[in-house]
Protein backbone atom coordinates (compact mmCIF):
# COMPACT_ATOMS: atom_id res chain seq x y z
CA UNK A 1 0.00 0.00 0.00
CA UNK A 2 1.95 3.03 -1.22
CA UNK A 3 2.42 6.11 0.95
CA UNK A 4 3.75 9.57 0.22
CA UNK A 5 7.52 9.94 0.49
CA UNK A 6 8.83 10.57 3.98
CA UNK A 7 11.68 12.67 5.25
CA UNK A 8 14.62 10.49 6.11
CA UNK A 9 16.45 11.15 9.36
CA UNK A 10 19.65 9.30 10.21
CA UNK A 11 19.09 6.28 12.44
CA UNK A 12 19.68 7.09 16.10
CA UNK A 13 22.72 5.58 17.75
CA UNK A 14 21.82 2.53 19.82
CA UNK A 15 23.89 0.26 21.98
CA UNK A 16 23.58 -3.41 21.11
CA UNK A 17 21.93 -5.55 23.77
CA UNK A 18 23.60 -8.87 23.15
CA UNK A 19 22.21 -11.97 24.86
CA UNK A 20 19.77 -10.05 27.06
CA UNK A 21 16.52 -12.05 26.91
CA UNK A 22 13.33 -10.01 27.11
CA UNK A 23 9.83 -11.42 27.75
CA UNK A 24 6.95 -10.68 25.39
CA UNK A 25 3.59 -9.10 26.16
CA UNK A 26 0.76 -10.07 23.81
CA UNK A 27 0.08 -6.39 23.11
CA UNK A 28 3.49 -6.21 21.39
CA UNK A 29 2.27 -8.67 18.76
CA UNK A 30 -1.19 -7.06 18.42
CA UNK A 31 -3.06 -9.99 19.91
CA UNK A 32 -5.66 -10.04 22.68
CA UNK A 33 -5.78 -13.82 23.28
CA UNK A 34 -2.66 -15.56 24.62
CA UNK A 35 -3.38 -18.66 22.52
CA UNK A 36 -3.01 -16.56 19.35
CA UNK A 37 0.31 -14.95 20.38
CA UNK A 38 3.28 -17.12 19.35
CA UNK A 39 6.52 -15.24 20.30
CA UNK A 40 7.72 -15.92 23.86
CA UNK A 41 10.91 -13.84 24.25
CA UNK A 42 13.41 -11.90 22.20
CA UNK A 43 17.10 -11.01 22.06
CA UNK A 44 18.77 -8.20 20.15
CA UNK A 45 21.67 -9.65 18.14
CA UNK A 46 22.74 -6.35 16.57
CA UNK A 47 21.22 -2.96 15.83
CA UNK A 48 18.95 -4.31 13.09
CA UNK A 49 18.82 -8.05 13.85
CA UNK A 50 16.77 -9.90 16.45
CA UNK A 51 16.19 -13.45 17.59
CA UNK A 52 12.63 -14.26 18.66
CA UNK A 53 11.80 -17.53 20.42
CA UNK A 54 8.31 -18.65 19.37
CA UNK A 55 6.03 -21.60 20.01
CA UNK A 56 3.97 -23.19 17.24
CA UNK A 57 0.96 -24.90 18.87
CA UNK A 58 0.05 -28.43 17.83
CA UNK A 59 -3.64 -28.03 18.65
CA UNK A 60 -4.60 -24.53 17.58
CA UNK A 61 -8.28 -24.57 16.50
CA UNK A 62 -7.71 -22.33 13.46
CA UNK A 63 -4.07 -22.99 12.48
CA UNK A 64 -4.56 -26.73 12.55
CA UNK A 65 -1.99 -29.17 11.11
CA UNK A 66 -2.12 -29.73 7.35
CA UNK A 67 -1.12 -32.50 4.97
CA UNK A 68 0.86 -35.28 6.56
CA UNK A 69 0.75 -33.76 10.11
CA UNK A 70 2.75 -30.64 9.26
CA UNK A 71 2.42 -27.16 10.75
CA UNK A 72 0.21 -24.89 8.68
CA UNK A 73 2.43 -22.56 6.59
CA UNK A 74 0.06 -19.71 7.43
CA UNK A 75 0.78 -20.35 11.11
CA UNK A 76 4.49 -19.99 10.32
CA UNK A 77 3.81 -16.80 8.33
CA UNK A 78 1.79 -15.39 11.24
CA UNK A 79 4.59 -16.23 13.68
CA UNK A 80 7.03 -14.38 11.40
CA UNK A 81 4.72 -11.37 11.16
CA UNK A 82 4.30 -11.24 14.93
CA UNK A 83 8.07 -11.51 15.40
CA UNK A 84 8.52 -8.48 13.14
CA UNK A 85 5.96 -6.41 15.05
CA UNK A 86 7.66 -7.38 18.31
CA UNK A 87 11.09 -6.40 16.97
CA UNK A 88 9.94 -2.95 15.88
CA UNK A 89 7.90 -2.22 19.00
CA UNK A 90 10.33 -3.58 21.58
CA UNK A 91 13.60 -3.18 19.68
CA UNK A 92 13.11 0.20 18.02
CA UNK A 93 10.52 1.81 20.27
CA UNK A 94 7.65 2.09 17.79
CA UNK A 95 4.68 2.95 20.07
CA UNK A 96 2.06 0.26 20.56
CA UNK A 97 -0.69 2.52 19.20
CA UNK A 98 0.97 2.76 15.78
CA UNK A 99 -0.43 0.78 12.85
CA UNK A 100 1.75 -1.92 11.28
CA UNK A 101 1.08 -2.17 7.54
CA UNK A 102 2.58 -4.71 5.14
CA UNK A 103 2.71 -4.05 1.41
CA UNK A 104 4.06 -7.48 0.47
CA UNK A 105 4.82 -10.80 2.11
CA UNK A 106 6.77 -13.72 0.69
CA UNK A 107 7.58 -16.98 2.46
CA UNK A 108 8.96 -20.45 1.79
CA UNK A 109 8.30 -23.29 4.25
CA UNK A 110 10.39 -26.46 4.31
CA UNK A 111 7.74 -28.97 5.28
CA UNK A 112 10.25 -31.69 6.18
CA UNK A 113 11.19 -29.62 9.23
CA UNK A 114 7.66 -28.67 10.23
CA UNK A 115 6.29 -31.97 11.51
CA UNK A 116 3.83 -31.52 14.37
CA UNK A 117 3.62 -34.59 16.58
CA UNK A 118 1.78 -34.37 19.88
CA UNK A 119 3.38 -31.31 21.47
CA UNK A 120 4.06 -27.63 20.72
CA UNK A 121 7.09 -26.84 18.56
CA UNK A 122 9.77 -24.40 19.70
CA UNK A 123 11.32 -22.37 16.89
CA UNK A 124 13.75 -19.49 16.61
CA UNK A 125 12.65 -16.67 14.32
CA UNK A 126 15.53 -14.48 13.25
CA UNK A 127 14.36 -11.03 12.14
CA UNK A 128 16.52 -8.88 9.84
CA UNK A 129 15.56 -5.21 9.32
CA UNK A 130 16.88 -3.22 6.36
CA UNK A 131 16.26 -0.10 4.25
CA UNK A 132 14.90 1.66 7.32
CA UNK A 133 13.64 5.21 6.94
CA UNK A 134 13.43 7.28 10.11
CA UNK A 135 11.40 10.22 11.32
CA UNK A 136 11.77 11.86 14.73
CA UNK A 137 13.88 9.01 16.01
CA UNK A 138 11.49 6.23 14.97
CA UNK A 139 11.45 3.94 11.92
CA UNK A 140 8.50 4.66 9.62
CA UNK A 141 9.14 2.06 6.94
CA UNK A 142 11.57 -0.62 5.85
CA UNK A 143 12.03 -4.21 4.82
CA UNK A 144 12.01 -7.30 7.00
CA UNK A 145 13.60 -10.68 6.42
CA UNK A 146 12.98 -13.84 8.43
CA UNK A 147 14.76 -17.14 8.96
CA UNK A 148 12.94 -19.73 11.06
CA UNK A 149 15.04 -22.49 12.61
CA UNK A 150 13.90 -25.61 14.42
CA UNK A 151 16.52 -27.60 16.30
CA UNK A 152 19.20 -26.07 14.09
CA UNK A 153 17.42 -26.84 10.80
CA UNK A 154 16.10 -24.14 8.50
CA UNK A 155 12.30 -24.52 8.54
CA UNK A 156 11.19 -21.37 6.72
CA UNK A 157 12.33 -18.07 5.25
CA UNK A 158 10.43 -14.94 4.34
CA UNK A 159 10.59 -11.26 3.47
CA UNK A 160 8.24 -8.30 3.43
CA UNK A 161 7.91 -4.53 3.19
CA UNK A 162 6.37 -2.74 6.13
CA UNK A 163 5.59 0.76 7.38
CA UNK A 164 4.28 2.30 10.55
CA UNK A 165 1.68 5.03 10.91
CA UNK A 166 0.59 6.86 14.03
CA UNK A 167 -3.14 6.87 14.83
CA UNK A 168 -3.70 10.48 13.72
CA UNK A 169 -2.09 9.99 10.31
CA UNK A 170 -3.81 6.65 9.90
CA UNK A 171 -7.27 8.09 10.53
CA UNK A 172 -6.57 10.87 8.05
CA UNK A 173 -5.41 8.29 5.50
CA UNK A 174 -8.55 6.20 6.03
CA UNK A 175 -10.87 9.16 5.48
CA UNK A 176 -14.53 8.35 6.06
CA UNK A 177 -14.01 4.66 6.89
CA UNK A 178 -15.58 3.89 10.29
CA UNK A 179 -13.16 3.05 13.08
CA UNK A 180 -14.85 -0.31 13.61
CA UNK A 181 -16.44 -2.49 10.96
CA UNK A 182 -18.93 -5.22 11.72
CA UNK A 183 -19.75 -7.97 9.25
CA UNK A 184 -22.03 -10.97 9.80
CA UNK A 185 -22.23 -13.04 6.58
CA UNK A 186 -25.58 -14.06 5.12
CA UNK A 187 -24.27 -16.42 2.45
CA UNK A 188 -23.53 -20.03 3.30
CA UNK A 189 -19.86 -21.08 3.30
CA UNK A 190 -18.45 -23.36 0.65
CA UNK A 191 -17.75 -26.93 1.72
CA UNK A 192 -15.20 -26.85 4.53
CA UNK A 193 -13.51 -30.05 3.35
CA UNK A 194 -13.14 -28.77 -0.22
CA UNK A 195 -11.73 -25.48 1.10
CA UNK A 196 -9.10 -27.27 3.17
CA UNK A 197 -10.77 -26.57 6.51
CA UNK A 198 -12.26 -28.75 9.23
CA UNK A 199 -14.91 -26.34 10.56
CA UNK A 200 -17.54 -24.31 8.75
CA UNK A 201 -16.85 -21.29 10.96
CA UNK A 202 -13.32 -21.07 9.50
CA UNK A 203 -14.49 -20.90 5.88
CA UNK A 204 -14.12 -17.42 4.37
CA UNK A 205 -15.58 -18.02 0.89
CA UNK A 206 -19.09 -18.45 -0.48
CA UNK A 207 -20.23 -19.66 -3.89
CA UNK A 208 -20.97 -17.30 -6.80
CA UNK A 209 -22.15 -19.85 -9.36
CA UNK A 210 -19.08 -19.14 -11.50
CA UNK A 211 -16.08 -21.43 -11.85
CA UNK A 212 -12.95 -20.07 -10.22
CA UNK A 213 -14.70 -17.16 -8.51
CA UNK A 214 -15.97 -16.81 -4.95
CA UNK A 215 -17.17 -14.02 -2.70
CA UNK A 216 -15.15 -13.19 0.39
CA UNK A 217 -17.09 -14.17 3.48
CA UNK A 218 -16.20 -11.90 6.40
CA UNK A 219 -17.34 -12.70 9.93
CA UNK A 220 -16.02 -10.24 12.51
CA UNK A 221 -17.05 -12.64 15.28
CA UNK A 222 -14.19 -15.00 14.40
CA UNK A 223 -11.94 -15.05 17.48
CA UNK A 224 -8.60 -15.54 15.69
CA UNK A 225 -9.08 -13.49 12.52
CA UNK A 226 -10.57 -10.54 14.41
CA UNK A 227 -8.65 -9.97 17.63
CA UNK A 228 -9.98 -6.46 18.19
CA UNK A 229 -12.04 -3.79 16.38
CA UNK A 230 -10.80 -3.19 12.85
CA UNK A 231 -11.70 -0.73 10.11
CA UNK A 232 -10.78 -3.07 7.23
CA UNK A 233 -10.48 -6.76 6.42
CA UNK A 234 -7.20 -8.06 7.91
CA UNK A 235 -4.45 -9.28 5.63
CA UNK A 236 -4.41 -12.68 7.34
CA UNK A 237 -8.03 -13.21 6.32
CA UNK A 238 -7.09 -12.41 2.71
CA UNK A 239 -4.24 -14.94 2.85
CA UNK A 240 -6.66 -17.52 4.23
CA UNK A 241 -9.10 -16.72 1.42
CA UNK A 242 -6.29 -17.27 -1.08
CA UNK A 243 -5.44 -20.63 0.49
CA UNK A 244 -9.07 -21.75 0.40
CA UNK A 245 -9.50 -20.63 -3.21
CA UNK A 246 -6.33 -22.53 -4.11
CA UNK A 247 -7.67 -25.66 -2.39
CA UNK A 248 -10.94 -25.37 -4.30
CA UNK A 249 -9.05 -24.94 -7.57
CA UNK A 250 -6.65 -27.79 -6.88
CA UNK A 251 -9.52 -30.24 -6.63
CA UNK A 252 -9.84 -33.41 -4.51
CA UNK A 253 -7.02 -33.94 -2.07
CA UNK A 254 -6.55 -30.27 -1.25
CA UNK A 255 -3.38 -28.28 -1.18
CA UNK A 256 -0.67 -27.09 1.25
CA UNK A 257 0.52 -23.48 0.58
CA UNK A 258 4.19 -24.17 1.34
CA UNK A 259 5.30 -21.12 -0.66
CA UNK A 260 3.60 -17.79 -1.29
CA UNK A 261 4.38 -14.45 -2.88
CA UNK A 262 1.75 -11.83 -2.02
CA UNK A 263 1.24 -8.16 -2.86
CA UNK A 264 -1.34 -6.01 -1.07
CA UNK A 265 -2.52 -3.13 -3.26
CA UNK A 266 -5.29 -1.53 -1.19
CA UNK A 267 -7.48 -2.21 1.80
CA UNK A 268 -10.42 -4.60 1.57
CA UNK A 269 -13.34 -2.67 3.04
CA UNK A 270 -16.39 -3.82 4.93
CA UNK A 271 -19.79 -3.44 3.29
CA UNK A 272 -18.77 -4.06 -0.33
CA UNK A 273 -18.38 -7.46 -2.02
CA UNK A 274 -14.82 -8.65 -2.51
CA UNK A 275 -14.39 -11.22 -5.27
CA UNK A 276 -11.71 -13.91 -4.98
CA UNK A 277 -10.56 -15.47 -8.25
CA UNK A 278 -8.17 -18.40 -8.62
CA UNK A 279 -6.55 -20.20 -11.53
CA UNK A 280 -4.17 -23.15 -11.56
CA UNK A 281 -0.98 -22.11 -13.36
CA UNK A 282 0.83 -24.10 -16.05
CA UNK A 283 3.47 -26.45 -14.73
CA UNK A 284 1.27 -27.94 -12.04
CA UNK A 285 2.16 -31.60 -11.55
CA UNK A 286 0.29 -34.54 -10.10
CA UNK A 287 1.89 -34.14 -6.68
CA UNK A 288 2.25 -30.34 -6.58
CA UNK A 289 0.08 -27.32 -7.32
CA UNK A 290 0.73 -23.69 -8.27
CA UNK A 291 -2.21 -21.29 -8.14
CA UNK A 292 -2.60 -17.58 -8.78
CA UNK A 293 -5.25 -15.87 -6.63
CA UNK A 294 -6.51 -12.30 -6.84
CA UNK A 295 -8.99 -10.24 -4.87
CA UNK A 296 -11.04 -7.42 -6.42
CA UNK A 297 -13.40 -4.96 -4.79
CA UNK A 298 -15.29 -2.16 -6.53
CA UNK A 299 -13.40 -3.03 -9.74
CA UNK A 300 -10.02 -2.44 -8.10
CA UNK A 301 -7.29 -4.96 -7.33
CA UNK A 302 -7.03 -5.54 -3.57
CA UNK A 303 -4.30 -8.20 -3.50
CA UNK A 304 -2.59 -10.78 -5.67
CA UNK A 305 -0.68 -13.87 -4.69
CA UNK A 306 0.89 -16.99 -6.13
CA UNK A 307 0.72 -20.06 -3.89
CA UNK A 308 2.55 -23.29 -4.53
CA UNK A 309 3.08 -26.54 -2.68
CA UNK A 310 2.22 -30.21 -2.47
CA UNK A 311 -1.23 -31.66 -2.56
CA UNK A 312 -2.44 -32.20 0.98
CA UNK A 313 -2.69 -35.97 0.62
CA UNK A 314 0.97 -36.34 -0.42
Amino acid sequence: MPEAAVLIDPAPAMDAEVEVVHPVGIDMVHRTRPEDAFPRNWVRLSHDRFSVAATLPHDHPFFAPVGDDRHDPLLVAEAMRQAAMLSFHAGFGVPLGHHFLMADLDYVCHQDHLGVGGAPTEVDVEVFCSDLKWRSGLPVQGRVGWAVHREGELAATGSGATRFTNPKVYRRMRGSAPAEGISIPDAAPVSAVRAGRRRDEDVVLSETGRDGLWELRVDTRHPTLFQRPNDHVPGMLLLEAARQAACLSAGPGGFVPAEASTRFHRYAEFGSPCWIGAAVLPGTAEAAVKVQVTGHQDDELVFSTVLSGPRADN
